[in-house]
């Protein structure tokens, strides 16, 4: 969606919901079955559901789209803590949330990354998927942005389907990561929320930068179980955090539609009816 389309349509969910609405809610879990369920959509069966993370580094949200970031509820993981993603509705008034969760280094991010990892959060499970597709919708986030662009401290995560990453920048084969997706590499995907750039930022949310509503998916799985590793972790250090947003039961064999333009079309029909009720 347009950066424009989108903050106006944000604008306007946080204008037209109550106040209590506008923070995203956070409400931590440690639970793997409780968050695989939560994004599990039509069409896909799991089974041997994991979780690498600390108490308070994963869990369920909802509130997203009053906070700008065009997903309205599901789960998130972070390199972090979660409960760091809820400002109250302050906006992003802290530019280095850190924490550090002690669950190690993931090789595979390692590896893809090129720089060490560290304080990984991992969901894991098998599926299996009726029409042989998946897709599901997510948005990437960190407190890198905008001062760690291009270095060594450049935040993982991504999608491994039977060891393959399906976290891609729309239209081609490079990974999301903070180096790829920024103000100057891929800036039509980014949404700058850096508040050194001023109070008060234009998203609620804490994170100083975070990528467009995007869809992870693989067409013509073969029959049978794959297994999907859902990945995020610091990288170069442990400091500032990254998390990783995954929309509510969009993982699924057919493609769910990106959320805020379905907000915006509710939207429209909502103002379509204030009209009418203020012609009346």
């Amino acid at each position: 969606m347009n950066k424009s389309i989108k903050l106006t349509a944000s604008l306007l969910v946080a204008a037209i919901l109550p106040s209590t609405a506008h923070a995203i809610n956070v409400t931590t879990s440690t639970d793997a079955n409780t968050l695989a369920n939560n994004i599990l959509g039509s069409g896909i069966s799991i089974s041997n559901v994991s979780l690498i993370g600390a108490n308070t580094q994963q869990g369920t949200f909802t509130g997203g789209l009053a906070d700008g970031i065009g997903i309205d509820a599901g789960i998130i993981l972070t390199s972090g803590n979660a409960n760091s993603a809820d400002t109250g509705g302050a906006g992003n008034i802290t530019d280095n949330t850190t924490s550090f969760t002690g669950t190690g280094s993931n090789t595979a991010l390692t590896n893809l990354s090129g720089f060490s990892t560290n304080d990984q959060n991992v969901l894991k499970f098998d599926f299996t998927s009726n029409g042989g597709d998946v897709f599901f919708n997510y948005v990437f986030a960190s407190e890198e942005y905008n001062e760690f662009v291009g270095s060594q401290f450049n935040d993982v995560f991504a999608f491994f389907l039977d060891g393959v990453n399906i976290a891609l920048i729309p239209g081609t084969s490079t990974a999301v990561t903070i180096n790829n997706v920024n103000n100057s590499s891929n800036s039509s995907f980014y949404n700058d929320n850096d508040p050194s750039n001023g109070i008060p930022t234009p998203y609620s949310i804490e994170y100083d930068g975070f990528t467009d509503v995007f869809t992870a998916q693989f067409l013509g799985l073969s029959a049978g179980t794959h297994t999907i590793e859902l990945a995020i972790a610091d990288a170069g250090d442990s400091s500032l955090d990254s998390a990783v947003f995954i929309q509510a039961g969009s993982f699924s064999d057919t493609k769910i539609p990106e959320p805020s333009s379905i907000a915006l079309f509710g939207l429209g029909l909502l103002g379509l009816s204030f009209i009418r009720r203020r012609r009346i």
